[in-house]
């Protein structure tokens, strides 16, 4: 089954088909600033080798409580993940747009949602729930829903393959680490915990987001300081993280002012190494141990610094990187020191394949139903 993939970045609609055996036969990025999608420049694109889709999976930032796998799409499935929206408002109306523009010109192509949270659904109550009145938990669905799912997913299903170890008993912390951030402790190819929680702004520090502050923090600055809550918002999601604490979201540009000797720089990556070994530790706790540390994303994918400076600080954990094989790696390969007790691979970011994955077993299970 061809599959076209449909994900809708912050400012951008990335379009990607995918043949049965999950090469690459088209791929195409279009402009969509403020989730506006040019129709006719996508009727063009949906005019190429990319309208030789037999199917459609989009990619659903959040699917709440009820999505705890992916769907196919109706009108009921639509309304409710239209009804969502309140849950992640910077990033639900984008996918939701892509899927309106995509549906118009593919109609009669089977869709299928996946969404960003279900991986997490698994999460024990005891890593989902908030320590906050069970009245506002009840009424407002308040819990930790996680986020970068489909990369995770993909992570529990690679990772055993490259270390030829069956997914069961395998203990793993995934790292994605790109503009956003998140940990992920996978246990048995299920997640048990994970870095963000009710919204993609709590746990590390990333590009412009903050990560986890005190919340006292936050009252303190509404409640003396006078700070509304759309500019808190605004500066907690655009203008904190590396930005907020140097002047640039963009980690290759951090590095190379932290090693030029600059101080704000050096006090950034500081501030985001910390946050990030302080993760990585929490989800071993998670799991009892660590069998293998995955990095992928754009930044853990591409930066053999950033790689190199985590684990430094991990050894205590069995955790211990090659400086030449870490140098050298390019994707989906194994960078671990010969006495490492636990592995550390490098993995490229393919939540396209885990969403066509999800889209042929919907559609193959709604088959089988028939």
């Amino acid at each position: 089954m061809r599959v076209l993939v449909v994900n809708a970045g912050s400012s951008s609609l990335k379009l990607t088909l995918l043949d049965g055996g999950d090469a690459v036969l088209c791929e195409r990025e279009l402009p969509a600033p403020q989730a506006q999608i040019d129709q006719r420049a996508l009727r063009e694109a949906l005019d190429s080798p990319l309208g030789d889709a037999q199917a459609v999976g989009h990619r659903i930032v959040h699917g709440g409580e009820r999505f705890r796998a992916a769907v196919r799409i109706g009108a009921e499935v639509e309304a409710d993940m239209r009804e969502l929206t309140a849950l992640a408002p910077l990033h639900q109306p984008k996918s939701l747009a892509a899927l309106d523009a995509v549906g118009a010109l593919l109609s009669d192509l089977p869709a299928v949602a996946c969404f960003d949270t279900a991986f997490h659904a698994t999460l024990p109550a005891a890593a989902a729930t908030y320590a906050l009145p069970a009245q506002w938990r009840e009424r407002w669905g308040l819990r930790r829903y996680g986020f970068h799912g489909l990369s995770h997913g993909w992570v529990a299903r690679r990772a055993p393959e490259l270390l030829g170890r069956p997914a069961q008993g395998l203990r793993i912390v995934s790292c994605h680490l790109g503009a956003g951030g998140s940990l992920c402790a996978i246990g048995g190819g299920a997640s048990l915990d994970t870095t963000m929680g009710f919204t993609p702004l709590e746990g590390l520090v990333m590009a412009t987001r903050s990560g986890s502050v005190d919340p006292g923090m936050l009252l303190w600055l509404g409640q003396r300081a006078g700070l509304a809550a759309d500019e808190l918002a605004e500066a907690l999601e655009h203008r904190s993280g590396l930005l907020g604490l140097c002047g640039t979201a963009d980690m290759r540009e951090v590095l190379a002012r932290a090693q030029g000797g600059e101080e704000r720089a050096q006090l950034a990556l500081g501030v985001y190494l910390h946050s990030l070994r302080a993760g990585i530790a929490a989800m071993t706790a998670a799991l009892g141990g660590i069998d293998a540390l995955v990095f992928t994303g754009g930044v853990g994918q591409r930066s053999a610094k950033v790689r190199e400076l985590a684990t430094d600080g991990l050894g205590y954990l069995g955790i211990a990187v090659d400086a030449e094989r870490n140098r050298a790696i390019g994707a989906d390969g194994e960078i671990s020191a010969a006495a490492a007790a636990a592995a550390t691979l490098v993995l490229a970011a393919r939540e396209d394949l885990e969403i066509a994955r999800q889209v042929r077993a919907v559609l193959h299970a709604d088959d089988g139903q028939r």
